[in-house]
Parts: C-alpha cells; structure tokens; sequence
C-alpha cells in the first residue's frame, strides 16, 4: 500500500494562502533605476486588490543607512537575500524595466510551484506567474 507523499514547502505555503483566503501577492523587481515606475506598478497592483511587495531600499540615492562602504556591501548581501524570499513567497513577479536598453539582469529565484526566474530580455515590464505563464504588460506612467 503506498503512502500518501507529504507535501512540498511550496505546497504547504499555497494552501495556508488559500486557507487564509489571502489576495495573489505579486513582487516587483528590477532595478532601482526605475523606483519611479515601481512605485507605479505597486499603485496599480495594489488598485487591482494585490498584495505587493517590492524592493524597500534604492541604495542609489544616498542614506546614512549605506553610507559606509564595507556596511553598505553588507546590506546589499542582505537586500538581496530579502528579496529573493520575497520572490519565493510571490504568487507573481513583476519585472518593471521599461527601458529597452537596459536589461532586467537578474530577477533571480523561483516562484512557489512555479519555473525558476531568470530574466535576461530587453522587453518589459514582465509578469510572470506561478503557474508558470508569462506575458508583456503595459505601464503607463501618470502624467
């Protein structure tokens, strides 16, 4: 008699979302570069009923939070760990690069029972869901 497979991590998080009745969460990634287009990619996601999260810090601009060199590199380690759990706990990524000369260079991980995400094309914003489809989207900017 065989024995029932005990569920993935994956598997495990996609049902307490349902049991929780939780919203789709989508993540936003891409460079700080575009903070600006982030901040309207969350204004509409979360408009559509989403939960969005995106990154927390432009280390671009300055802070005292990053202002030493060798702290500063540390916390980029860090963001980055951040955000890749940010990805695994997504329902869908949204790749926000909207300047065809500039690639997404590394939206990174892999989303919960989804392919892993490595985004390497010159065309955005992207979103990519866990079911493991994809598509173009448009994001306009407010005037």
């Amino acid at each position: 008699m065989p024995y029932p497979q005990p569920l993935t991590p994956e598997e495990r998080l996609a049902d307490a979302k349902r049991l929780l009745s939780l919203p789709r969460i989508v993540v936003i990634c891409g460079s700080t570069r575009f903070i600006t287009e982030m901040t309207e990619a969350d204004l509409r996601e979360t408009k559509a009923g989403k939960i969005v999260v995106k990154p927390g810090c432009d280390m671009k601009s300055p802070h005292e939070l990053w202002s030493d060199p060798v702290e500063a590199e540390a916390l980029k380690v860090r963001l980055d760990d951040l955000h890749r759990a940010k990805i695994r706990l997504a329902d869908e990524v949204l790749v926000v690069n909207v300047r065809p000369s500039s690639p997404a260079r590394g939206a990174r991980g892999h989303l919960p029972s989804g392919p892993a995400l490595c985004i390497d094309a010159p065309l955005s914003p992207l979103r990519v869901n866990s079911e493991g489809t994809s598509e173009f989207v448009s994001l306009r900017l407010a005037a």
